[in-house]
């Protein structure tokens, strides 16, 4: 399978781990890393999120945990191939069993979202088997420092699931964006943030394409520093 190339960075992908795809891009491309000295990915799959966080975030430190030995064999190797190697680990584990006796100050995750049925195709990676949203929440909640941010994307249906699931570990909503796949579409993404303190909501709307097959301005702007489009 060949590499999915980036303007600083190629992402090595295999039939065996969830490819590159728009979600994991829009998630390293809008999560609030400002600021931020520690990150935590849970679910890195070909470690594209924490490239592109190590990228906007030169001061920032990155670990990476997957549960899927392929996964994290995989995303070692973009990692140790990346001139952001030094600031980006990847560990095999499973979130819940994850202990640190440090906090992070952005916590991100693309998290399965499916629920367990019987399709074969990316199960860990897709179907909420190994980890479920309660279990992700719970766990950020924990690890999650006081100025901290946990960031997710996840289908638009989940959304009031997950928001409703954050409050009962005190993880507040900060921000909102509701991602369309195209201009005048349903809403089919969101990506939500959360911290431990309370905050005024920011909600913003997020067009991918403008018509069929054609990138919308708000999308080439969010990606001109990661995406080859004219280069």
């Amino acid at each position: 399978m060949k590499p999915f190339r980036f303007q600083l960075f190629s992402i090595q992908q295999s039939k065996d781990v969830f490819r590159v795809g728009t979600d994991g891009v829009l998630l390293g491309a809008m999560c609030n890393v400002k600021n931020a000295k520690k990150i935590l990915e849970v679910g890195t799959g070909t470690g594209l999120v924490s490239l592109m966080l190590a990228q906007r975030n030169l001061q920032s430190n990155i670990l990476a945990l997957d549960i899927n030995k392929d996964a994290v064999e995989l995303a070692d190797f973009n990692f140790k191939n990346s001139i952001f190697s030094e600031r980006i680990k990847v560990e095999l584990m499973d979130f819940k069993m994850f202990k640190s006796q440090e906090q992070f100050d952005v916590i991100v995750s693309n998290p399965p979202f499916f629920e367990e049925n019987t399709s074969a195709k990316d199960v860990l990676a897709r179907q909420k088997i190994e980890l479920g949203f309660n279990d992700l929440i719970k766990k950020a909640s924990e690890n999650l420092s006081e100025i901290g941010v946990f960031s997710v994307i996840i289908p638009s249906f989940c959304a009031d699931e997950f928001i409703d699931l954050a409050l009962n570990f005190k993880l507040n909503l900060i921000r909102k964006i509701n991602i369309l796949g195209i201009e005048g579409g349903v809403l089919r993404r969101n990506v939500l943030e959360f911290s431990l303190s309370q905050k005024t909501l920011g909600v913003s709307d997020f067009v991918i394409e403008k018509s069929p097959r054609k990138y919308s301005d708000q999308y080439l702007e969010l990606t001109k520093n990661f995406h080859v489009f004219g280069k």
